[in-house]
């Protein structure tokens, strides 16, 4: 199914991955079967290296636009610069031929002589008047110029300054946002073996209370994730499945916040089975949503959510060929029900 490209992650950079459920999953595991197998660190660490690696690539970025746009304002200096130095040239030279003109009509004899030698005395003082006029325009220019390309060429000096001044800041900024992407990829997988053994163990860690960052959600319906590739659409066929694919798929990194698409109460929380680690909200209207494949969850079952307030945290447990969301719109709260979560997010003016 072709990808539709959404906002893609300035740090998380994913292949396209599906969701490999081989059928309707075993009976999970209760939540509340054990809260203290590995304790809330990766989730909180991955979750604040996520938000420093974020914070990290809008500084980089606003970096390097703002070098971008200091090249170009030396490059502009440049250019007007050397047009003021062919300026400077092409009077200079003016100068040359006035002097040489001014000796060749005489100006090299005595004042007397010259006199004496021209047609009368006021032709004398007009062409004199006039060579003096002419000489004082071009030193005039020829001064004005040369004060212009001084002035160019401090303001280039200072132009070059601040963009070696932004290319150092953006050479430290750029070894602060690897460094960070390094921890945060150590810590994603860090995550992703804990919420592996708990899986395997048929016991559930609970809930990792994460504080959220409040954003403001003027909208009743959001999307799952904000920032992903969607991979593998609803209904569609392949050998990864025993049946038709039963939600939709998004592609993005272990440990991305997964948020609730809309203001409900946690039916359920599991981890066992195809699934693996998986949350189902009940929302108004009857409808109920699950998402699945969690490397944690931040909610308990019986919690009330709000619109896209944090439910987990994505992983790769369960029958998965790598890490994603997989996101159903069901009319129960089982496997088997779904509806095509991107027509029912339409519906409700969210578009994928």
């Amino acid at each position: 199914m072709p990808l539709r490209r959404r906002r893609p992650h300035p740090f998380v950079c994913v292949p396209v991955l599906l969701c490999a459920l081989l059928g309707p999953a075993p009976p999970a595991a209760s939540s509340s079967s054990d809260s203290s197998d590995t304790g809330p660190s990766a989730s909180a660490d991955v979750a604040r290296l996520y938000e420093e690696a974020s914070a990290a690539t809008a500084r980089y970025v606003e970096g390097r636009r703002a070098a971008r746009v200091q090249k170009k304002k030396v490059r502009k200096l440049d250019r007007l610069l050397v047009a003021k130095r062919r300026h400077m040239a092409v009077l200079h030279a003016d100068l040359g031929r006035l002097a040489s003109a001014h000796y060749r009509s005489g100006g090299g004899l005595p004042y007397t002589v010259q006199l004496l030698l021209a047609e009368s005395p006021d032709a004398f003082m007009r062409g004199k008047q006039a060579m003096l006029q002419a000489d004082l325009a071009v030193n005039s220019a020829v001064a004005k110029t040369r004060r212009a390309a001084s002035g160019l060429a401090v303001a280039k000096r200072r132009a070059d300054r601040a963009k070696r001044s932004l290319d150092r800041r953006n050479a430290r900024l750029g070894d602060l946002k690897r460094g960070i992407e390094r921890k945060l990829e150590t810590a994603r997988w860090t995550l992703q073996g804990e919420a592996d053994r708990s899986v395997a163990a048929g016991r559930c860690r609970g809930a990792v209370r994460l504080t959220q960052q409040r954003t403001p959600v003027t909208r009743a319906w959001v999307t799952p994730v904000e920032s992903y590739e969607l991979s593998a659409g609803f209904d569609s066929a392949g050998e990864r499945w025993a049946h038709r694919h039963t939600g939709q798929d998004f592609a993005v990194g272990i440990g991305a916040p997964v948020r609730s698409v809309g203001a409900g109460r946690v039916e359920s929380v599991s981890c066992g089975g195809g699934f693996g680690i998986e949350v189902v909200v009940r929302h108004a209207g009857g409808y109920f949503t699950q998402y699945a494949h969690l490397a944690a969850v931040t909610v308990d079952q019986g919690d009330r959510v709000r619109t896209g307030q944090w439910v987990g945290q994505a992983g790769t447990t369960g029958n998965s060929t790598g890490p994603h969301l997989h996101f159903e719109v069901r009319l129960t709260p089982y496997l088997g029900s779904g509806v095509d979560p991107r027509k029912w997010l339409a519906e409700r003016g969210v578009a994928l």
